[in-house]
């Protein structure tokens, strides 16, 4: 009876009238997304490849080892055309220098700032909020609707336990409507083939389990529509129900959780920290000035009773050394603003993290955040790409500046630059090389971007998805219990 059941509910939901314009709609949108998103990415690596090709013309025209600067870009993720996350937000390269802060700069969205307001239209973004309320409008009505008809009545004047009915009407609906939808996502994969989109191993099986996980997402819907359905009595109730609900968890309760943890986290603003760290920077230079105004002075009193010919004698034996002096004071005030800065940054990186840790887990109430962020997590385009891209650019930051200091120790300022020596004989000799040699780049660090075991990019996903089962469970335990009680009179 079961199967017999099942098969009904089929062909309902095949002969329903929506059920064409729904297949049709969700079949446009979601091989649109899919194709605008592989020629997305083949753009970004078009852009990737150029500006590689340019910074390393622009390292090359490099006359000293002083001048160098390297510009590191973020290479483009292949599984962003189906969840684009924080992608396109996030700055796509960062200057990497001795006075530089690290800094991502110039995102997608600044530089087309259109799609900054309409944002793009991803794969996740079909199923968080298309393919759930397309669920909504086929199971509102499944058992209510029924019972309006005068066939639920009917079913049951044969001998059917409740659990077997209930049971069936989920099957056959997620039957129903998984199938349909299973067909242009295949075509979708089909299209990485087709388009040359290069995936490891592991990212193929991200892509399989971010469409699981898709699938379950689409599941609890259905169940909350059969739920709805279950405990109202007429199909209008409960379709009202069933869409306040739906925006609730789609657009309201991700909002209200990321304005409530901004309430109880305070974080300074980016004007306030520049300020903060360009306040700090005056003061050591004032002191940096103070310090060598006093040396200056002091300097000058041991000159004192001198003949102009022995202040000369004196300030030629002891200018190098003077000179080291003013540099360790310089260098002394640099280092403090460097601290500082460092200092700073990651204070307010800890506060951002803490608010989006309180963010995140009030928005979790809701299984359109959980399947969002457990999509963002697989697919890498998730809230800590920031921190995993700056992490990994101030590593290698570290290794490029112990680079050039060895660099500009062992060659002065290096081939190319000026050399100055002091001499008792010969007075001041000025050489300049600028322009007759090449700086040499066999032994420069080079970058690259560490990938993520498949154990690391599932882990962080696993609550979300556990989220999503739960939140099934609930919503299918609610429908048995209310339909045990339902009226089938």
């Amino acid at each position: 009876m079961f199967w017999i059941l099942v098969q009904k509910e089929l062909k309902t939901i095949i002969q329903s009238p929506k059920f064409v314009t729904t297949f049709l709609t969700c079949s446009i949108l979601i091989l649109l997304s899919v194709y605008v998103g592989i020629q997305d990415y083949k753009i970004s690596l078009n852009k990737y490849a150029a500006a590689q090709s340019l910074v390393k013309n622009e390292m090359e025209a490099a006359s000293t080892w002083l001048e160098l600067e390297n510009k590191i870009y973020r290479k483009p993720n292949p599984l962003q055309i189906f969840s684009a996350g924080i992608n396109n937000d996030l700055g796509r390269f960062s200057l990497i220098s001795q006075s530089h802060d690290i800094k991502l700069e110039s995102s997608s969205y600044s530089e087309d700032p259109i799609f900054a307001f309409f944002r793009y239209l991803d794969f996740t973004f079909i199923v968080t909020i298309v393919l759930s309320l397309f669920a909504i409008l086929f199971t509102y009505d499944s058992v209510n609707g029924e019972k309006e008809s005068g066939t639920l009545k009917l079913v049951f004047s044969n001998s059917i336990p409740r659990s077997t009915f209930l049971g069936a009407k989920f099957f056959g609906s997620w039957l129903g409507l998984i199938t349909p939808i299973s067909i242009p996502i295949l075509i979708s994969i089909l299209f990485l083939l087709l388009f040359n989109i290069s995936l490891t191993s592991s990212q193929w099986i991200t892509l399989i389990l971010y469409i699981i996980t898709s699938f379950g997402y689409f599941t609890f819907f259905i169940a909350l529509g059969i739920m709805f359905s279950s405990f109202t009595k007429t199909s209008s109730s409960s379709f009202l129900i069933s869409l306040v609900v739906w925006i609730s968890f789609v657009f309201i309760i991700p909002r209200i959780g990321t304005m409530l943890a901004g309430q109880f986290v305070d974080i300074p603003s980016l004007a306030e920290i520049e300020s903060m760290k360009d306040s700090f920077s005056k003061a050591k230079l004032n002191e940096q000035f103070e310090k060598i105004e006093q040396l200056q002075l002091k300097r000058e009193n041991e000159m004192q009773g001198f003949s102009e010919s022995e202040k000369e004698i004196y300030k030629e034996e002891n200018e190098w050394e003077w000179m080291k002096e003013e540099s360790a004071i310089t260098k002394e005030m640099q280092d403090a603003s460097v601290q500082y800065s460092n200092k700073l940054n990651e204070e307010v990186r800890n506060k951002k993290n803490k608010m989006e840790r309180l963010a995140l887990a009030l928005s979790r109430f809701s299984p359109a955040s959980s399947f969002q962020l457990a999509s963002m997590n697989m697919i890498q385009t998730d809230i800590d790409l920031k921190n995993r891209a700056e992490d990994n650019l101030k590593e290698y930051k570290n290794s490029f500046v112990d680079f050039i200091t060895k660099k500009q120790n062992k060659n002065g300022s290096g081939p190319g630059g000026i050399r100055v020596s002091l001499s008792s004989l010969t007075g001041v000799q000025v050489e300049d090389k600028r322009g007759k040699d090449k700086l040499d780049f066999t032994e420069l660090p080079v970058f690259t971007e560490p990938e993520l075991s498949l154990a690391n990019i599932i882990q962080p996903a696993v609550m979300d998805i556990g989220l999503i089962a739960i939140y099934i469970f609930i919503s299918f335990g609610i429908s048995f219990a209310a339909f045990l009680k339902f009226d089938l009179r």
